[in-house]
């Protein structure tokens, strides 16, 4: 399977309202669409809310950590991806 670039991995999961902490390792933009990927999760979404420090942003920079709405259960572990039409 060909994957985008690695950006970033979950260090943190709040399974209640469903928000995965990522520390970045490279820009994420809100529409970006993103790939969660670990020994159990699998699953693609475009983002459309991110939060740092629990202040709304639509962009993030690599260093940073961000808190992103999921649609499915991430674990800390999994690792971020681009999503890249070849």
């Amino acid at each position: 399977m060909a994957e985008g670039k690695h950006i970033g991995k979950v260090v943190h999961f709040f399974g209640k309202i469903s928000v995965a902490v990522v520390e970045l390792e490279s820009d994420l933009n809100i529409g970006d669409t993103v790939h969660f990927e670990g020994a159990h999760t699998d699953f693609e979404q475009e983002i459309d809310s991110m939060q740092v420090e629990k202040e709304a942003v639509e962009q993030v920079s690599a260093g940073d950590e961000v808190a992103i709405k999921v649609k499915e259960r991430a674990r800390a572990g999994d690792t971020l991806h681009t999503h890249e039409a070849e």
